[in-house]
């Protein structure tokens, strides 16, 4: 899985991957029947160039050097993605999709006094929800605290266990099991941009 060489990869991104878990544990316990299929992925080779979710965005999705959709391309209502940190959830970046704006406001309202209210239109790089907003489809990335993911562990030996907050990690599974309950549970799928031009490999 994304990890860094030099130490146990637990802010890069060990972290995400328990929030991701525990959201599933989360929604499995309350016994809720979403509408649509909530799948979770922990994806390899992030590090070496996103291989992992390229492949499989490629193998069920669409190529993003031919733009050919294939059929799964239209039943996907949205990706989220966790991986800059341990940090707490503040809001999530939309990568320039302005249709989703009034709708994550909303469902980020239940988690303000939890610290989390951003709802910014930039976009953010270096992770697998990229490989989704490539080829149109609605990915996005959590904005999370930064603490000293950036100043002392990202792709350093410091990355381990005890940088990690527990705390944290709770706040962030509890917001990522509202947003997939609520994609999964919408009369539509998500809005998404304009598909983008085919990028044909150099």
């Amino acid at each position: 899985m994304d990890s860094w060489h030099a130490a146990t990869g637990a802010t890069d991104n060990a972290a995400g991957c328990a929030v991701m878990m525990e959201a599933m544990r989360i929604l499995k316990a309350t016994g809720v029947k979403p509408r649509r299929t909530i799948r979770i992925a922990l994806w390899g080779e992030e590090e070496q160039g996103l291989h992992g979710s390229r492949n499989y965005v490629k193998n069920h999705f669409a190529d993003p050097a031919t733009m050919k959709l294939l059929p799964d391309h239209e039943k996907l209502a949205g990706y989220f993605n966790l991986d800059n940190g341990g940090g707490k959830i503040r809001g999530i970046y939309l990568q320039g999709n302005e249709g989703v704006a009034p709708i994550f406001d909303a469902w980020l309202k239940p988690f303000a006094d939890m610290g989390a209210t951003t709802v910014t239109p930039r976009n953010t790089g270096g992770t697998d929800h990229l490989a989704f907003d490539a080829v149109g489809l609605p990915g996005f990335q959590f904005v999370q605290d930064g603490l000293d993911y950036n100043t002392r562990t990202h792709h350093t030996n410091q990355d381990t266990f005890d940088r990690l907050q527990a705390d944290d990690l709770k706040q962030a599974s509890v917001i990522v099991a509202s947003f997939v309950y609520h994609t999964a549970m919408r009369d539509q799928k998500l809005p998404r941009k304009p598909l983008p031009a085919a990028v044909p490999k150099s």
